[in-house]
């Protein structure tokens, strides 16, 4: 026998409300501790060591195709770790001058929200200005080293280096100091908007914070293409710290006439020498793995 019961004695369950999961996640995200100074130092530091060391062959091709003198004569494939030892010293100190300066003023530059791609500019730009006190007189080094500029002379980073003091002084470290800022402003100001930018885009797609490895390719996709974008200017930074000439007794020809004087004699393509090997450091995490850290 059927017994009838009456349906409300039993109401129908509740519907399910889906939680607001990205709310609930974005909340998260803000609500995440910022690193402290300190962390933000140690943290550069490793960082640009060790992405430095582990793509130093891949930088010394990079130079020796940019250099006036021919990638073979600069020394090809043979000794691709040349002049790491100014890299051992000078990278953390500047990577970490770098990450301190940036993450700082990302916090305290005192523009809205909707201004955060100005605020990563100016962040990074005023970062590149000061890492580049600490970071030219070891790439000045570095280059010279790598491209066998001083002959038999000069064979290690310590030679290199007391060869620019016995011969040009402490200015001669900072020979090309402007080429490199007017490099690394550019460079920055394309990378980090789109470094910030890709990270919330993927967060918010994804509806949780990100790991390590997806805050790397974030990085190493913005840093391939403003390494694209301004190999010109690479080259030209290069060109400025391996010119040996005396500029007391010979006067130096400005950025825009050397631009000019390599465009007239070597072509469009010099301009761009060294960019697939500048590309390939940057795409394969040179400028992905420091975000990692």
């Amino acid at each position: 026998m059927r017994v009838a019961v009456s349906s409300s004695l039993f109401p129908p369950p509740p519907l399910s409300v889906r939680p607001a999961r990205p709310t609930q996640t974005l909340a998260a995200m803000s609500a995440q501790p910022a690193p402290t100074f300190y962390q933000s130092l140690l943290a550069g530091g490793v960082a640009g060591t060790a992405v430095d060391l582990l793509f130093f062959p891949i930088d010394t091709v990079k130079t020796r195709l940019q250099s006036s003198q021919g990638f073979i004569r600069a020394g090809g494939f043979k000794g691709v770790y040349k002049g790491v030892g100014s890299v051992v010293v000078g990278s953390a100190p500047g990577a970490a001058v770098f990450f301190c300066t940036y993450d700082t003023l990302k916090k305290t530059l005192p523009f809205p929200a909707e201004y955060a791609p100005l605020t990563h500019m100016l962040a990074a730009s005023v970062g590149e200005v000061a890492a580049c006190s600490i970071r030219v007189p070891t790439e000045v080094i570095k280059t010279r080293t790598q491209t066998s500029t001083y002959g038999s002379a000069a064979q290690s980073s310590w030679a290199a280096a007391r060869m620019v003091m016995s011969t040009e002084g402490v200015r001669g470290f900072y020979r090309g100091y402007g080429s490199t800022v007017m490099r690394e402003i550019p460079f920055t100001s394309l990378q980090f908007p789109l470094y910030e930018l890709l990270k919330k885009r993927l967060a918010k797609v994804l509806e949780r914070p990100l790991h390590a490895y997806e805050a790397a390719v974030c990085g190493s996709f913005a840093g391939g293409v403003a390494a694209a974008l301004t190999t010109p200017l690479d080259v030209l930074k290069t060109r400025v710290m391996l010119d040996l000439r005396d500029p007391a007794k010979q006067a130096h020809p400005s950025l825009a006439q050397r631009f000019a004087q390599i465009y007239r004699v070597e072509g469009a393509k010099a301009l761009f020498a060294g960019g697939c090997t500048t590309d390939a450091v940057d795409i394969c995490w040179r400028r992905g793995l420091p975000w990692s850290v």
